[in-house]
């Protein structure tokens, strides 16, 4: 009855109707068949409701979004440029870089390519990047972000591979709290930058004119560009530092944040006016109410099929094929990049994680180092064909047909999939930063 009831839930999804109807349905249902009273599930978003940490997400979210409304992805491309734009490929690596801190607030992708799509776009070509190369770049810049705080995803992560793996007994330094994940995606997330930031030298290295900037005219360009950028650039300080020096917790973090954001774009640099401010709080609270209530839903379901031990049923048909940790990580990775490429990042999160995280820890893998993979992967399925969804906004956005899109990103990918392979299999890249928390 239950694997009948999980595959009715996967032909409404795939029908079209909202995840949070599929879910919420699919939790009422399962236990009124089990003869359990529905409040089981209002039980769950109570719970859910009362969790502190999740006051975090719609306080990071609308930081992000006033920051998507203002001239602060300029800035970001100004300062970076006089930074990085004397190297070969430079200003690519001033896209990538701009982008991934634009996603680290904003949290999704698509917000990305579309916001900073009409500065860089024409930016790449007038540099004399070719139109091949510089539509690849945007789609794979789009999702770079997500391993850095303060994402959206890693608390998502945190919060529900802390419930899926609750009553379990965790190694030291597993537990995937969100202090933890934050440190655990800084080099992952950097090495997946300097992994493009190859295909970046080649092209600026290669026959075709590209531009540099000198590096007299990018230290003479320095120093304006921080004093642009002068209320900007604190912000990674303020969360980082506010978190690790003990002075803040992470919803804290999230309130000074916005708090701040909030008082630089609209009274420091007046870029955006008292009238347009419930515009832009309705946009990204319309964003916010769509994964807690679908989250919300999720934790029921989640709850009865942990009572139904369906993870556990997963596990004993796993062990019929996989019988090592490595093969355990690569049928993950596979898993995962056809999920990324098949479902928004959001509902991935919520819908799989708690199926992964009991597996995983048979299989001795740290719920941190999960995280991160679980991430990667996601970022890396936006760009996946046929259908990443990274693949069809860059098509939209830039108006080129998706067959093009698809020729343009595949360098792109092949080097974010080895970057993948390293992230997967040497884990003390992403542990050993946590490790400095204590607890190994």
């Amino acid at each position: 009855m239950t694997l009948l009831l999980v595959g009715l839930l996967f032909l409404l999804a795939l029908f079209g109707t909202p995840l949070f109807i599929v879910l919420g349905g699919g939790a009422l249902v399962a236990f009124l068949l089990q003869g359990i009273s529905s409040s089981a599930v209002i039980a769950e978003m109570s719970r859910l409701a009362a969790s502190p940490m999740l006051i975090a997400i719609p306080l990071f979210t609308f930081a992000g979004y006033l920051l998507a409304e203002s001239r602060a992805p300029e800035r970001i491309v100004r300062l970076t440029r006089a930074m990085f734009g004397w190297i070969p490929g430079g200003f690519a690596v001033v896209v990538m870089v701009a982008c991934a801190i634009f996603t680290a607030f904003t949290g999704g992708s698509g917000v990305t390519i579309v916001a900073m799509g009409g500065l860089l776009m024409p930016a790449l070509l007038q540099e004399g990047y070719s139109r091949k190369f510089s539509l690849g770049l945007m789609t794979s810049s789009g999702s770079l972000g997500l391993l850095f705080p303060p994402s959206l995803p890693l608390i998502l992560f945190s919060y529900i591979a802390s419930q899926a793996a609750s009553g379990r007994v965790l190694p030291g330094g597993s537990a995937p709290d969100i202090d933890r994940l934050f440190l655990a995606g800084l080099l992952p997330g950097i090495l997946l930058i300097l992994a493009l930031s190859m295909l970046a030298f080649r092209q600026g290295t290669g026959r075709v004119a590209v531009e540099r900037v000198p590096i007299r005219t990018g230290l003479r360009d320095l120093l304006p560009a921080l004093r642009g950028a002068a209320w900007e650039v604190p912000l990674p300080i303020l969360i980082l530092g506010g978190i690790y020096g003990g002075k803040l917790t992470v919803t804290e973090a999230a309130t000074v944040t916005a708090l701040y954001v909030f008082f630089v774009e609209v009274v420091v640099y007046r870029d955006i006016g008292w009238r347009k401010i419930p515009e832009i709080a309705t946009e990204s609270m319309v964003l916010v109410g769509g994964i807690l209530i679908i989250l919300a839903t999720a934790m029921g379901l989640t709850n009865f099929l942990i009572d139904a031990e369906v993870p556990m049923r997963i596990l004993d048909w796993v062990r019929g094929f996989i019988t090592s940790r490595t093969m355990f990580l690569i049928a993950l990775n596979v898993l995962l990049l056809a999920v990324g490429c098949l479902m928004d990042i959001f509902s991935a999160l919520i819908v799989v994680v708690p199926l992964i995280v009991p597996i995983a820890l048979e299989y001795d893998v740290s719920l941190v180092h999960l995280g991160v993979i679980f991430i990667t992967n996601l970022e890396i399925g936006y760009l996946t064909p046929p259908v990443g969804l990274n693949l069809f906004i860059s098509s939209f956005r830039f108006r080129r047909p998706v067959t093009e899109v698809y020729t343009a990103s595949l360098p792109f990918l092949l080097v974010l999939l080895a970057a993948l392979a390293l992230i997967t299999f040497w884990p003390d890249l992403s542990l050993w930063l946590p490790g400095l928390l204590g607890g190994g």
